[in-house]
């Protein structure tokens, strides 16, 4: 099955976007990895996650911080953002970081309501979902 997605994902990455502009607001909210693929078609699944990304995109510009969710519902929050640009290139969508230690992109491949992925340089597969709060009631 991991062969499977790797090669799924890289024939869409491979067939240009298919993402239009109005969906990049989907990338908003909440965020947890679920899996990662890495080049040679094998992959890592997380079942669970004690870390979220939290995604703020307005206008083409953005960022992702690091969020730790609380069983009341709420989060901890680190102080350190990673900002980013989007812009449209031959290869899609591509999101532009620069933080003060490095410079990296990566590459929107699929993106919905509920899930979205991208590809780095290095031809990983980050496959993330929306996050769902935990609902526990007294």
């Amino acid at each position: 099955m991991g062969r499977f997605w790797g090669i799924g994902l890289l024939f869409l990455f491979g067939c240009g976007s298919s993402i239009s502009e109005s969906e990049l607001t989907l990338l908003n909210g909440y965020w947890e990895i679920e899996k990662v693929v890495f080049a040679d078609g094998s992959a890592k699944e997380y079942r669970s996650s004690m870390t979220l990304d939290y995604i703020e995109l307005d206008d083409k510009k953005g960022f992702r911080k690091k969020m730790y969710p609380k069983l009341d519902g709420s989060f901890v929050t680190t102080d350190d953002a990673e900002f980013f640009t989007i812009e449209y290139t031959a290869k899609g969508y591509v999101l532009n970081y620069e933080t003060g230690l490095s410079e990296w992109q990566e590459t929107l491949v699929e993106i919905s309501e509920n899930g979205f992925s991208v590809t780095n340089e290095e031809n990983l597969i980050y496959i993330y979902k929306r996050y769902e709060a935990l609902n526990i009631k007294e």
